[in-house]
């Protein structure tokens, strides 16, 4: 998981959205195996899981410029 920043000052913040973005992935994707599975009980674990991965990740994303912000959501990543 490397992705480098345009500007090295912002590669810490960059860094930390994107592992946001990839927890947040990880629980989606098991938020969707449990809706698959029709176990209602691990789908309400996994979708507050996610609820809490996106926003630290939209607070991540909120304290990057908008170019790094753009980079990030043109990646493999997203």
């Amino acid at each position: 998981m490397v992705l480098q920043a345009i500007k090295p000052k912002n590669q810490g913040k960059v860094n930390r959205a994107l592992n946001w973005l990839i927890k947040y992935n990880k629980a989606n994707d098991m938020r969707n195996d449990a809706d698959g599975d029709g176990n209602e009980k691990m789908y309400d674990k996994y979708d507050k899981v996610c609820e809490k991965t996106f926003d630290k990740y939209l607070d991540a994303m909120w304290h990057l410029p908008k170019y790094e912000q753009k980079q990030i959501e043109k990646s493999k990543f997203y």
